[in-house]
């Protein structure tokens, strides 16, 4: 069986239609499962909710509130009500396409070595347009991935990115839970918790595979497309590697000196689209680069 979690919070603009699209897949009924996990939402997440049973009720649907707030937290409480060998996590802004349960069911079964993997996420602008700063260096910003039209693996320091990505339930007896001590909570950018999973994985050897037809579209609002959400976003990432390293120090300097490394690629980055006259997407790697050395280095606490 395959569980599919999905984590909200305040998301009721969109939470149906993430719903509606996971219901709609052509599946048997018997081989998957819903589970909501509300995290404490104070907007029309739960009237959406009751809408989407009293549309679905055939659905294999059950909806959990947790109350230690966070992203980890819920994902870990969605992990333990799961029911399912599979893991799947979607985002609660995220519309999967009709075919993903069966490609995903099929992928799995090709790949038994698989222990994790990680879906194609196409960003869907709310817009309509994507932002004049957007380059292929800064795509992840907005959770996109799009890593081959071929099944691959995520090597190395790349991991599947968790708007789309799933487990084998078992592996994760191994390797334990999230972190709760990372992610987001409430509207703070928080990050890291997936990083440190995938990390986890690739310490034991799992194999992680990149699958392209489990597929799905997240969306964008405009509020996730300006400068300070790029510098929100960013600190977040850097204060989030600075916790994943708290009490390991020779960790914690082997970041900051792949950070100085990257500054000189991102120097690079930002010199060659200003002599394209590209400006926009020159002040963004800068941005972005600064914020995530200023939240790594930063002695403050984390309050964004």
């Amino acid at each position: 069986m395959i569980s599919v979690i999905v984590c909200t919070y305040n998301r009721d603009a969109y939470i149906y239609k993430t719903l509606e699209c996971i219901a709609n897949n052509n599946f048997p009924l018997d081989e998957y499962e819903i589970i909501l996990i509300d995290n404490n939402c104070t907007d029309n997440t739960v009237s959406e909710c009751e809408r989407f049973r009293k549309n679905f009720p055939d659905v294999p649907y059950f909806y959990f509130k947790e109350l230690q707030q966070g992203l980890s937290f819920a994902r870990n409480r969605g992990i333990s009500e799961a029911k399912g060998d599979t893991i799947v996590f979607i985002d609660d802004d995220a519309y999967v396409q009709t075919d993903y349960l069966k490609n995903l069911k099929q992928n799995l079964e090709e790949h038994p070595e698989a222990m994790a993997f990680g879906g194609k996420i196409t960003p869907l602008y709310e817009s309509g347009n994507e932002p004049e700063w957007m380059s292929s260096w800064l795509i992840p910003i907005v959770s996109a991935i799009d890593k081959s039209p071929n099944i691959v693996a995520f090597e190395g320091k790349s991991y599947p990115i968790g708007a789309n990505m799933g487990f084998r339930k078992n592996c994760l007896e191994t390797i334990g839970l999230f972190n709760t001590a990372l992610g987001r909570t409430k509207k703070n950018l928080l990050g890291g918790e997936e990083k440190d999973i995938f990390d986890r994985l690739h310490r034991n050897n799992m194999k992680i595979l990149y699958f392209p037809t489990v597929a799905l579209q997240h969306v964008i609002p405009e509020s996730r497309t300006t400068m300070e959400y790029i510098r929100r976003m960013s600190y977040g990432v850097g204060v989030s590697e600075k916790i994943r390293c708290s009490g390991k120090p020779f960790q914690y300097l082997k970041s900051i000196a792949k950070e100085a490394w990257k500054w000189c690629g991102s120097l690079v980055l930002s010199v060659l689209f200003l002599i394209k006259n590209q400006y926009p997407k020159a002040k963004a790697i800068i941005v972005f680069r600064w914020n995530v050395s200023m939240g790594l280095l930063t002695k403050k606490q984390y309050n964004d």
